[in-house]
């Protein structure tokens, strides 16, 4: 019998094709949501998995927990059991003005200001989506914002609204902790990723209200999250 994946706990007789990640455990039951024949597969840490179907096709969900290191160790352990596409729908926050509560926000590039993805490649590798994903989100989405956003190890910092205002110059649309680990490991694994942000925290906002937000319910918070969900099921199934 094969032995299960030591994090995720999962075969390559879970596998699918595609698969979204999302950071909270709560968002794999939302994700469901949208899906027929859901099963529950195994729940070890932050890693809670389900698998379903959205219009005919199958996709595995999979929770991280927060930041790059759980986030890259998901990857890794998906690519092991078969998974060759990986859409991360998760939260950000605004990098630039004009950007409102609940918008969607999809990476065309990731500024790697994190600690892990330098333990894989030198900072001057790119993190950068697979286009053939891109491409589709752009048919699908036209007005959705596209843009560089930055990923990080600092959710409380005292300097963060420093280090925001520092990469809202370069025109670095938002920030989030997992998408630089998702675009790197997965192009090192010969994957294709996408990372598909609500966003919860307007520029110069309230992070800490924001996350609340997002964890309460706000209503153009949670308008945005089952916006990003559908989009990303869309996107695997075109």
């Amino acid at each position: 019998m094969e032995e299960a994946q030591a994090h995720i706990q999962l075969t390559t007789a879970d596998a699918a094709n595609d698969a979204i990640i999302v950071g909270d455990p709560a968002r794999v039951s939302r994700v469901a949501e949208q899906l027929t024949e859901v099963k529950e597969l195994s729940y070890n840490r932050e890693f809670r998995s389900v698998k379903g179907f959205y219009k005919g096709k199958e996709a595995l969900v999979l929770s991280t927990g927060v930041g790059a290191p759980s986030a890259a160790i998901a990857i890794e352990e998906l690519h092991a059991i078969g998974v060759t596409r990986i859409i991360r729908v998760g939260s950000a926050g605004a990098l630039q003005s004009g950007i409102s509560l609940g918008a969607v926000i999809i990476g065309e590039g990731v500024v790697r200001d994190d600690g892990l993805t330098k333990m894989y490649v030198p900072a001057q590798y790119p993190a950068v989506p697979s286009s053939d994903l891109l491409s589709k989100a752009k048919q699908l989405a036209p007005d959705a914002t596209y843009g560089i956003i930055r990923s990080h190890d600092g959710f409380y910092m005292d300097k963060a609204s420093e280090h925001q205002a520092y990469w809202h110059q370069f025109g670095v649309v938002a920030e989030d902790m997992e998408s630089g680990a998702l675009m790197v490991v997965g192009r090192l694994r010969g994957l294709e990723t996408l990372s598909i942000l609500n966003n919860v925290v307007l520029y110069e906002g309230d992070l800490q209200a924001g996350v609340n937000d997002l964890v309460s319910g706000d209503a153009s918070v949670a308008t945005g999250e089952a916006q990003t969900i559908s989009l990303a099921l869309e996107i695997l199934n075109k």
